[in-house]
């Protein structure tokens, strides 16, 4: 070796060999403890252990951070869970976020200079000069944690933190990719969790004869499989059926499935809106017309009851109809007959009627603005369909069968975050499915990013409708001789309404001078203290009848619907046992 190469040559510094040997040891000893099966909050509890006995550090934090940017795991060196979740609190938020938001390391050489740090007290920052040093954890596409270590300076250089910075940088990679590995297999878990509870669920819908679903109507609830029970019993006979519930509650779904499960199957289901035409229309639309019989009527025409003959006609929204159609209606519904407008033949029919309504039709029969033989014509077999309110379970399923039909129609991939479906299941959502699916909708079509998160939802923008349609619905109720309003049966009744159902009944033979007492508490009017009253005795005649309400309605000389209004105005919940 010649001389010049003698003088250039250094020996290898027994210092930096040393780091480099302790770093390599640092890393195979943190990959085996998070290679190992464990949770993912030992394995970095673990991690954050040998960190200590490798570096130089007072203090260690590993923080774990969802898609929103809350905090869900923090481990510390030798703290408790608490402990380290406290310290971590108190850090400044503008050094973690900059960790977080940029992607990048941050280092402090004296946390005492830093006006990062200038919210923390003397005490926190200590009497000695300490340094900090903080590294992001990366996922795919987003900075899914932090490490973060604290150590006095001492006579450390600045090389050292450095070198520290890019040993927690190593250590930051491997943790990310554990935490990637942990996440998909908690998906599968989860997916694999969901598939065995959906099996369950139709291996106990094969054996339970008492239920089985519907496939066009999506629910779970108790609510909603017993309205299916009762769907599937009533479709095995002719009875005429009486759909009742707030407009978006799927009446039509229902009534689809009492004529599909119905012996009438295979013949015609025909569909009607009341609500939708005008008088001289509707007649001609239901019973059909002759050629002539009025101006534009060019042919013969069949009506819906003769389209529908030996199959089901839907009538929807048939507390619409003014009083004098009533009356030709009622005739078709008793005798089976009837004549198209214009025309003297007289057509017989064999038709199972369902009808469905939002309106109150008890109240209207009292007022007189519906026939009352008529509503015992079609309310043979009633069946009242719950609100969306009352069945908040089933608006999981709802909300991500809507947003699968959205991403078929367009062409697209969006998912909802579990956070999203919270807040949709706590909102009462006045118009029901089809204000659910709206919300749905439109969500999906103005969401920032493939997952739908809270901050898509019109209720965290302040632009929701379904606030001011509630204020509405109350404004009507202060005004129930406004034209075209309407009371939904849910809905508390106004005190007018509520003192006018019980006149048609009287208390029965049975009932005592306390039940009638509350019958005319009723139609006097009743004050706060006459209501808390009414309220105290319903409860009592409920827990004299066990609990069930058909009885309970015979000792207060109450019809079991009456009774089902005043238990929902007085908000009294039935107990199951």
């Amino acid at each position: 070796m010649s001389k010049d190469h003698e003088d250039s040559y250094q020996e290898p510094n027994p210092q930096s060999i040393s780091r480099a040997h302790s770093a390599l040891t640092g890393i195979y000893e943190i990959s085996k403890a998070l290679t190992r099966p464990a949770r993912l909050e030992m394995a970095l509890s673990r991690v954050i252990n040998l960190l200590a006995s490798f570096l130089d550090m007072d203090n260690g934090l590993i923080a774990l951070l969802d898609e929103e940017g809350e905090t869900t795991t923090v481990v510390g060196a030798g703290w408790s869970e608490a402990t380290a979740k406290e310290h971590f609190e108190r850090l400044p938020e503008q050094a973690v976020g900059q960790i977080v938001v940029s992607g990048m390391p941050l280092i402090v050489r004296n946390i005492a200079e830093s006006p990062l740090f200038t919210d923390w007290s003397e005490a926190e920052r200590g009497s000695e000069p300490r340094a900090f040093v903080g590294v992001p954890i990366k996922g795919e596409a987003r900075t899914i944690g932090t490490i973060m270590i604290e150590r006095r300076v001492g006579h450390s250089s600045p090389h050292t933190l450095d070198e520290d910075v890019r040993f927690l940088t190593m250590v930051a990679n491997l943790v990310g990719q554990a935490a990637a590995v942990q996440t998909l297999i908690a998906k599968d878990r989860e997916r694999l969790m969901t598939e065995h509870h959906r099996l369950e669920k139709e291996l106990e819908q094969r054996t339970d004869g008492k239920y089985e679903a519907i496939s066009w109507i999506i629910g779970e609830s108790a609510a909603i499989r017993e309205v299916v029970g009762k769907i599937q019993q009533v479709a095995r006979c002719n009875l005429p059926v009486l759909l009742c519930g707030e407009s978006g509650t799927g009446k039509e779904l229902f009534a689809r499935a009492i004529h599909e499960y119905s012996p009438r199957k295979a013949k015609p289901y025909i569909r009607l809106n009341c609500a939708a035409l005008s008088e001289s229309v509707l007649e001609s639309e239901i019973f059909g017309h002759e050629r002539g019989s009025f101006t534009g009527a060019v042919g013969m025409r069949k009506g819906r009851f003769e389209m529908a003959d030996g199959g089901t006609l839907f009538l929807d929204e048939i507390g619409e109809i003014s009083p004098a159609f009533q009356a030709k209606l009622l005739r078709v519904l008793q005798e089976g007959e009837f004549e198209r407008v214009g025309g003297n033949r007289t057509i017989k029919v064999d038709v199972r009627l369902v009808a469905a309504s939002n309106r109150n039709l008890e109240a209207a029969v009292l007022s007189g603005e519906f026939r009352s033989d008529l509503y015992y014509r079609i309310s043979v077999v009633p069946i009242f369909l719950p609100p969306l309110r009352e069945r908040r379970e089933d608006v999981g399923l709802l909300a991500s069968e809507f947003l699968r039909r959205f991403n078929k129609e367009h062409g697209v991939s969006l998912n909802m975050s579990p956070r999203a479906l919270e807040v949709l299941s706590a909102c009462d959502f006045p118009g029901n499915v089809r204000e659910l699916e709206s919300c749905v909708r439109r969500t999906a079509a103005l969401a920032k990013n493939t997952t739908i998160v809270v901050e898509d939802f019109a209720c965290s923008n302040g632009t929701c409708l379904s606030m001011v349609l509630g204020k509405s619905i109350n404004n009507n109720n202060k005004h129930p001789g406004k034209k075209g309003y309407f009371e939904l049966p849910v809905v508390s009744p106004p005190p007018a309404r509520a003192r006018a159902m019980p006149k048609a009944v009287e208390p029965n033979a049975q009932s005592s001078d306390e039940d009638g007492e509350i019958l005319r508490q009723t139609r006097n009017g009743t004050s706060a203290d006459a209501d808390s009253e009414e309220r105290a005795r319903l409860i009592d005649r409920m827990e004299r009848s066990g609990w069930v309400q058909a009885k309970a309605a015979r000792m207060l000389g109450l019809t079991s619907r009456q009774m089902g209004y005043a238990l929902r105005k007085h908000g009294i919940e039935i107990k199951r046992f």
